[in-house]
């Protein structure tokens, strides 16, 4: 039986915390959990091994009948978010189990992942980083435009992937050997250290590495 190997959480925001030498540290306080196994798929019948954790309280009647379903056989009460996170063995966990945030340790690394801010469409300055054009010279219109894009006869088109204007953020992100600077199990607490993906209330997904 493989143990748990990550939870959902939900981003609190960004403080400071002191270490050794009286040294200030950003950390960001995540809620993690409590998580309910609401599924627990195997190979036989779902072809692979997997376990579904539900996390946050949800309003009944913001529930359709097939999810109120999945739930009412989960034996538990309807969850705002589901996620599913694969094991080579799930037998060891039943519907209804609480998993809470003692499954990580101070000093662990991790992998999260969540939803950047969106942005909207912005210009290649703000999303690219681009220098832009002078401010002289007779240019008053060129401070930050992208420049050409391309050549004429070659290659006569544009490259895919071209780094141009566009919807910036709002995309799903993973950032990795995040440290686990304190965890508080009693409060569903998860200290960790810098910033990550996403704005304060957004949900996350935090993975054993």
């Amino acid at each position: 039986m493989d143990m748990m190997n990550g939870m959902i959480g939900r981003k609190i925001g960004m403080t400071q915390i002191y270490g050794a030498g009286h040294r200030a540290i950003p950390v960001t306080l995540i809620e993690a959990g409590p998580c309910v196994v609401t599924q627990v798929k195997n190979k036989k019948r779902d072809g692979y091994e997997a376990v579904q954790l539900g996390f946050l309280e949800m309003k009944p009647d913001r529930v359709n009948k097939p999810m109120a379903g999945h739930f009412a056989a989960a034996k538990t009460s309807p969850k705002r978010v589901l996620r599913e996170f694969r094991l080579s063995d799930a037998s060891g966990f039943h519907i209804g189990q609480a998993i809470t945030a003692d499954i990580f340790k101070a000093g662990e690394l991790v992998k999260i992942t969540g939803t950047t801010k969106g942005k909207g469409t912005a210009g290649v300055v703000k999303r690219h980083g681009f220098g832009g054009g002078p401010a002289t010279h007779g240019q008053p219109d060129r401070t930050r435009r992208s420049g050409a894009i391309s050549s004429g006869s070659t290659p006569g088109r544009v490259y895919p992937g071209k780094r141009m204007a566009g919807r910036m953020g709002g995309r799903t992100f993973s950032l990795r050997n995040v440290r686990i600077e304190k965890v508080d199990a009693d409060k569903n607490l998860i200290v960790v250290v810098g910033s990550i993906p996403g704005a304060a209330d957004g949900i996350i997904t935090i993975h054993k590495q």
